[in-house]
């Protein structure tokens, strides 16, 4: 069974001075990052500036600190931000602190009751539909502030539709000045995110739009206009007690437990393929709970697992909980010496940057990939959960594709399941034989065999990753007789294993691929990458392939 323990406490037993300079060098880096995206996710959210930086202060110092990845951090993201803003507007400050004391709550009992695993059971389109849905609502809530627009004063627009509307309402109050500067933060974004990765491209775009307006004096509203800009070391911020508050944040509670849970273990899954590692569920879901509640307590909003900044943590050296700690230690120093700052900041700066988030979380290559190859009942939960995140809200949209999810699978197995006779080799015989039975073959030495069984669905794709490939094969067969049908998942997991495969020089044979799989292979593309020639209809026929490769039995 899974440790409760953290990485931290397992790391420091190797720990060097060299990897404490690595961690060092990239916790200032990803927190040189984090630092525009915690204050423009802040205030997508709804929230004060100030608020995203305490969010990934507390909650990425406590998260890095018990967490069970060697390299997650944590701090606002943006598939938060539609869920925040919507329990600011209706139920203020106080309803946001205990919709995420709660949710901390509900993550650390989900760690403690074992349910890390339970989220693979959340089909690959579900979460990509979700994401691509709050991707478009975050780059359609920012069109106010790029384009400059002044709304008349009233309560907040929460809804898409109702801000699709609100600009299309109010368009003849552009400002074209606002454009430019948004424009060119946007240019900057994109060539640097494009050319030069390895610099902050966010950090560049404030600093160059600031000096734009100071220097040409331009008309373009700040975050000195619209927030009340305040320093120094962060207190703890305990909301007045209220029953009635706390009872009608429950569901928003779950609401952002379910989603930080599927957010930091997505990132702890990335994160683990980067750098041949394997975190601890459990653990890492309890650590999100202490680290929202802390975030809370000191008036932050509800962080969780960012895969953009962890990934960035990785590609610069950081391989301990120390990076993601000292990351937080920096931007602490930040909010305490430097903030008042940021009230120079153009508001369509912060637009340009939330519109490149959004871009770069959409995952539009996997959806196009998914909308050409595909089944169509994963296209139908793709797309069903995409519309209603965007139309309605990310509840109803998982919701509805759980349930669509479930019974598209129930049909699926009634469409596969078979009752045949048994076949033998000689009916004369009475010996009844196996012709399929691997007794009695001789597997090459250069050879792995897996056999694979049962429909791959989402909730048992997680299956196929468990496929060791080693430097001492350089061919692997994966036996498919008994596979009646495979999702998109599935063949998500299956085309890692090939890429795997032809990383490490290992030939991928396949014997006996069923009609249902196969067609889903051709569809995918991945039968033309694997090859013809190693798709074999019987095991006998794949370990005679498999012996062709055995260069080491023919130097012999």
């Amino acid at each position: 069974m899974e440790k409760l323990k953290p990485k931290l406490f397992s790391v420091m037993k190797t720990y060097s001075a060299g990897q404490f300079v690595k961690d060092l060098i990239s916790g200032i880096i990803v927190a040189i990052i984090a630092l525009p995206l915690s204050i423009a996710l802040a205030i997508a959210s709804g929230a004060t500036p100030e608020m995203g930086i305490l969010t990934a202060i507390f909650g990425g110092f406590v998260i890095a600190f018990l967490g069970g990845s060697r390299v997650q951090i944590a701090g606002p993201t943006a598939a938060f931000a539609t869920i925040v803003a919507g329990i600011i507007a209706s139920k203020g400050y106080e309803g946001l602190f205990y919709a995420t004391i709660i949710a901390g709550l509900i993550l650390i009992l989900m760690g403690l009751f074992r349910f890390g695993s339970l989220i693979k059971y959340i089909p690959y389109t579900i979460t990509t539909g979700f994401t691509a849905g709050i991707a478009v609502t975050i780059a359609i809530g920012q069109l106010k502030d790029f384009l400059g627009l002044t709304y008349p004063p009233g309560d907040p627009i929460i809804e898409t539709i109702d801000k699709v509307k609100a600009v299309v309402v109010n368009i003849d109050t552009f400002n074209w000045q606002a454009l430019v500067i948004g424009l060119v933060s946007m240019a900057i974004l994109i060539i640097f995110q494009k050319f030069l990765p390895k610099v902050p491209g966010s950090l560049v775009a404030v600093i160059v739009s600031v000096l734009l307006v100071i220097i040409f004096k331009m008309n373009v509203n700040t975050i000195g206009d619209l927030y009340e800009i305040t320093s120094g070391f962060p207190t703890p911020k305990i909301q007045p007690f209220s029953f009635a508050t706390i009872r009608s944040v429950i569901p928003d509670a779950f609401t952002i437990a379910i989603l930080a849970a599927i957010e930091s273990l997505l990132s702890c899954v990335v994160a683990d393929s980067m750098i041949n590692s394997k975190h601890r569920s459990n653990m890492e879901l309890v650590a999100q709970g202490f680290g929202n509640m802390a975030s809370a307590i000191f008036g932050g909003i509800p962080a969780t697992g960012a895969i953009a900044r962890t990934a960035a943590n990785i590609k610069n050296g950081g391989r301990t909980p120390i990076a993601g700690m000292v990351h937080a230690v920096v931007l602490l120093m930040v909010l305490v010496f430097l903030m008042p700052v940021a009230k120079f900041i153009p508001m369509p700066t912060i637009a340009a940057i939330l519109i490149m988030v959004a871009y770069n979380m959409s995952g539009w290559k996997e959806i196009k990939g998914l909308l050409k190859t595909a089944p169509k009942s994963d296209i139908l939960v793709l797309v069903v959960t995409f519309t209603l995140t965007v139309v309605f809200d990310l509840v109803v949209a998982i919701e509805v594709g759980m349930v669509l999810s479930c019974i598209l699978f129930m049909k699926r197995m009634s469409d596969v399941t078979n009752v045949e006779g048994w076949k033998y080799i000689d009916d004369n015989n009475d010996t009844e034989t196996d012709a399929d039975s691997l007794d009695l073959r001789e597997v090459p030495k250069n050879t792995l065999v897996y056999e694979l069984s049962g429909p791959l669905f989402f909730g048992a794709a997680e299956k196929i990753m468990q496929i060791s490939i080693d430097d001492k094969h350089n061919c692997l067969v994966l036996r498919m007789r008994s596979v009646n049908a495979i999702d998109a998942t599935a063949m998500r997991n299956l085309e890692k294993i090939r890429e795997k495969c032809e990383e490490k020089k290992i030939t991928l044979v396949l014997s006996h691929v069923n009609e249902q799989p196969m067609n889903v292979m051709k569809k995918s593309g991945f039968f033309e990458k694997v090859g013809e020639a190693n798709f074999c209809a019987h095991i006998d026929a794949a370990l005679e392939r498999a012996k062709s490769f055995d260069t080491k039995t023919e130097e012999k």
